[in-house]
């Protein structure tokens, strides 16, 4: 699948509900979370913001992207899945944009999907479990709050690094809102032959592997090797050169990878588990996005 900045968590085939349920409590947060220029990024708050947040999506994944729709989201051309409902969803809007009349109209350009583990253990769990078995992780951790990151897409003309930063910037003020520890989800490599994907595969595998402490593994009968080349075989450069966008925005910021990839047919891709832990951000973005307890302050007062 496709994505440009945040791939982490649902891609799914799972059988929706007949309509999306409000977004989450936003329990503080304002809707509004920012402006940049004509962009502005909002928290979704009723169900129509939801619709076009799965309008967005199936654009970018479905028609633009290598997925197959199928049930509903082939009828209605949205990309729906059921943890729609109870996740919380990023949504940036070009507010100088117009429609074909040429009157001025607001339009959804970014999206990303957001599954704090409250959440999710009221739900049956996170996206991520579908391929990775992330329980020892959790219990691991069980004193840490896990954020799962996904469904992340930005429209075709507006892939720029204004874009991108309001996104991310919104993620980090739901974050620190939130007191989040960890970020976790799949990141997907386009196309799902392995060994085409060998030398990307294979400098993750040397190079980004995430310690004991933060591994999930495949879950049974999905694992698929990583280390494909040699460390010696592989060229750093056209490695780096070859990964998604997503995978590279999540290295600069020091984000750790699975030993070990999933196969998704359904969307065309090999995913990896990643895991971020607050704390081992590259502090060079901690400063310029604001540190973990920049919002603890700011939320008490």
């Amino acid at each position: 699948m496709l994505t440009i900045l945040f791939d982490f968590g649902a891609k799914a085939a799972l059988q929706p509900r007949s309509a999306p349920e409000p977004a989450g409590e936003l329990q503080g947060l304002p809707r509004l979370l920012g402006r940049f220029g004509n962009f502005e990024i909002r928290l979704a708050v009723t169900r129509k913001d939801v619709r076009r947040a799965q309008r967005l999506r199936y654009r970018v994944f479905y028609e633009e992207g290598a997925a197959t729709a199928q049930g509903l989201t082939a009828l209605m051309r949205r990309d729906i899945c059921r943890f729609d409902d109870f996740c919380d969803h990023l949504l940036v809007f070009d507010m100088a944009a117009r429609n074909s009349l040429g009157h001025a109209r607001p339009k959804l350009v970014g999206t990303y999907r957001l599954l704090r583990r409250a959440v999710a253990e009221r739900h049956g769990g996170f996206y991520s479990q579908s391929e990775f078995d992330i329980a020892p992780l959790l219990a691991r951790h069980g004193n840490k709050d896990f954020l799962e990151l996904g469904r992340s897409c930005v429209d075709a003309g507006y892939r720029t690094k204004r874009v991108i930063e309001l996104l991310w910037r919104g993620l980090w003020i739901y974050a620190k809102h939130y007191r989040v520890d960890v970020l976790i989800g799949c990141a997907s490599l386009p196309g799902a032959n392995p060994l085409a994907l060998a030398l990307p595969l294979s400098f993750l595998h040397h190079q980004a592997s995430a310690g004991a402490e933060w591994q999930a593994a495949p879950r049974n009968g999905r694992f698929v090797p990583m280390g494909i080349l040699d460390a010696s075989a592989i060229d750093m450069r056209k490695a780096v050169a070859s990964l998604p966008p997503l995978v590279k925005a999540y290295l600069r910021v020091g984000a750790k990878f699975s030993d070990g990839a999933v196969i998704d047919r359904q969307f065309g891709t090999v995913d990896v588990f990643t895991v971020m832990p607050l704390t081992e951000i590259e502090p060079r973005y901690i400063a310029y996005f604001g540190s973990p307890a920049d919002l603890k302050e700011s939320a008490a007062a």
